[in-house]
């Protein structure tokens, strides 16, 4: 560990170092570009590599020098430190940071949990062809085969924790392979939402899959037939996965509705889940069916509206005779 710099206001020492710059190369562990470099903003990394220079010549430096040298705003220099400093890369101290060791870093995450492991647990592991062969496959396939230590220790612990088959957990690093984020927190964000969604098996994955191609799809034809110019929100979202997942409605059954409330003019999706959601507590699972109820209330109402009311007679209120209207203002 070594420091690197003090605070904003300190004053920098500087010493001349016995080897000429030119001659000198600065060596950065390959384990920060498996681990750390794709998860890290660009400037971050800019930041952590010329501090990790700086550390080699034991210099003070100011954070004002160190942005101005950078061209780095102040805040980004100390956003930066920040994320380092959370990621336990620096070690934070009263006058200025210590660089820790990244090997000493990823040697703890690979060997410390494996104490919690029972000796028969390990031997589990170790005998699981299957599972092996599962993680040779992924270091080969999406890490060119310079996998980082501390991902074997991850990818176990999930196979532990979700019950993944090893189909399922080549399926995982492929999924986040292809949308350019293979880092830790990504990958473990997409495996609890493959384990809330039930899936363990290969064909559980299938299903769940489809069943999200469909709902991607329910989306485009529902958005394109109310002409809507917006992405759906996440509660609008939530309308559509209820009617296909919960009530197992398909276009044909929610087209329905969509007309219905643009006749209405009410197209908003808390009518039309009304509309559906009512269907559904009558277990109206077809058009045929819907088209029938629909024609049964209509029939209802129009009977309702045709039964004649009884005639209520006019009163017949005579008019007093007033005949002799002296008498009647006498008294006043």
């Amino acid at each position: 560990m070594r420091k690197i710099f003090g605070g904003i206001n300190s004053r920098m020492k500087i010493e001349q170092n016995d080897k000429s710059i030119i001659f000198s190369e600065t060596a950065i562990p390959d384990i920060f570009f498996t681990e750390y470099l794709s998860a890290a903003p660009g400037d971050y990394v800019k930041v952590y590599i010329y501090v990790y220079f700086i550390s080699r010549y034991n210099k003070d430096i100011k954070i004002n020098d160190l942005s101005k040298k950078l061209e780095l705003p102040l805040k980004t220099i100390q956003d930066a430190l920040k994320y380092w400093e959370d990621n336990e890369l620096l070690l934070k101290k009263n006058q200025g940071y210590i660089l820790r060791s990244i090997q000493e870093i990823e040697l703890n995450k690979v060997y410390k949990p494996k104490v919690s492991l029972s000796p028969e647990d390990i031997a589990k592991v170790q005998k699981n062809e299957k599972r092996a062969k599962a993680i040779e496959t992924i270091n080969n396939d999406f890490f060119q085969g310079v996998m980082s230590p501390s991902w074997y220790g991850d990818i176990d612990l999930w196979f532990n924790k979700y019950g993944f088959d090893e189909e399922v957990m080549i399926a995982l690093f492929s999924y986040c392979y292809d949308k350019s984020a293979l880092h830790r927190s990504y990958v473990e964000t997409v495996a609890q939402a493959w384990n809330g969604a039930n899936i363990q098996t290969f064909a559980d994955l299938d299903n769940y899959s489809q069943k999200q191609e469909k709902i991607y799809s329910l989306k485009k034809q529902i958005t394109k037939k109310l002409r809507l110019n917006h992405n759906l929100t996440e509660y609008e979202d939530a309308y559509i996965q209820k009617w296909y997942v919960s009530y197992n409605y398909d276009m044909d059954v929610i087209d329905l509705a969509l007309k219905k409330a643009s006749i209405k003019g009410a197209v908003n999706f808390q009518y039309i889940d009304k509309i559906i959601s009512d269907w559904n507590e009558h277990d109206l699972k077809t058009v045929n069916q819907i088209t029938q109820y629909d024609e049964a209330k209509k029939f209802a109402t129009t009977q309702t509206k045709s039964i004649p009311t009884k005639a209520i007679p006019k009163a017949n209120f005579k008019s007093r005779q007033y005949d002799n209207l002296n008498n009647f203002y006498s008294n006043v």
